[in-house]
């Protein structure tokens, strides 16, 4: 009868554990029973489990956890179409979370990476129509919050069908590819450098003229002082002159006297001078008239 008891216990304590299943926060969870998600007998809807601790039928029925927080979908970028059959490489990403459990489980199986490959074709099929009908310059320009409604929208619509409920689609960041990036960077490097040697091509021009009038301002301003040079110099010859006649005019003979003195000191400077001379030369004059006088 012990053993029997224990047996019991014991099958008590299995069949309990099998009966008990606790949900955590941010979880939610359904039953499945003989591969069908269990529904409320009066209402028909998916019996949902909230956070808590709650009990299931041991061996026939299996639980299901999914998670019931906003999932965030980030891809890697894609190539979308502009109306102008421009390629563009769009970087964007999905807010979503579960709204219809059963629905989820059976188009999902549960599985998130299955979930977000389905939804991530959905919303790009809604990205690439709203692309589709926008130039680069509307999609730039200020048209970017209008496609990503319209295109959350037309994702919203066609992933009810997973059980999810799109919150929100966001673009990130809109870049051209690598080859239309380099030809346009080509092309704006090949305008900036014309511009570039229109204004080099000005600045020069404009050099040479301002060249051209410093150099006349310069040949004007030397003439002008080459000019007023001369005439500054013939007047000092004109005043020195005048000095010179004045003096003369006033002592004749000792002006005559002084320069014979300086012709002297100069003629007599060095004892390599060598002078070929007559003696009764006038250049003597002051000389012979001293030696008659001794």
């Amino acid at each position: 009868m012990k053993n029997l008891a224990i047996a019991i216990l014991v099958l008590v304590v299995v069949l309990m554990s099998g009966a008990l299943f606790v949900v955590k926060e941010g979880e939610r969870a359904i039953v499945i029973q003989f591969g069908k998600v269990q529904r409320d007998d009066a209402t028909g809807d998916t019996k949902v489990f909230t956070p808590g601790l709650h009990f299931k039928l041991p061996f026939i029925d299996s639980v299901k956890h999914l998670d019931a927080r906003v999932q965030t979908l980030d891809d890697s970028p894609d190539r979308f179409v502009t109306s102008e059959k421009k390629d563009l490489i769009v970087d964007s990403y999905v807010k979503w979370r579960i709204d219809d459990f059963a629905r989820y489980y059976l188009s999902t199986g549960g599985n998130k990476l299955q979930a977000e490959a389905l939804l991530k074709q959905k919303v790009n099929n809604g990205l690439r129509s709203e692309f589709g009908t926008r130039t680069i310059g509307q999609i730039v320009s200020g048209e970017r919050s209008a496609l990503m409604n319209q295109a959350m929208e037309q994702a919203a619509t066609s992933s009810d069908a997973l059980g999810i409920e799109i919150v929100d689609v966001r673009v990130k960041q809109i870049n051209l590819p690598t080859e239309v990036s380099n030809s346009i960077f080509q092309r704006m490097r090949a305008e900036r450098d014309a511009v570039a040697r229109e204004h080099r091509s000005e600045g020069q021009e404009q050099a040479e003229v301002i060249r051209a009038n410093i150099d006349a301002k310069v040949t004007v301003m030397l003439a002008d002082a080459e000019r007023n040079a001369r005439q500054l110099r013939g007047e000092g010859d004109a005043l020195a002159a005048q000095i010179y006649a004045d003096a003369y005019s006033k002592n004749a003979e000792f002006y005559s006297f002084l320069r014979s003195m300086d012709a002297y000191k100069a003629s007599f400077d060095s004892k390599q001078d060598v002078m070929v001379i007559g003696p009764d030369s006038d250049f003597f004059r002051y000389m012979n008239g001293s030696k008659g006088k001794n």
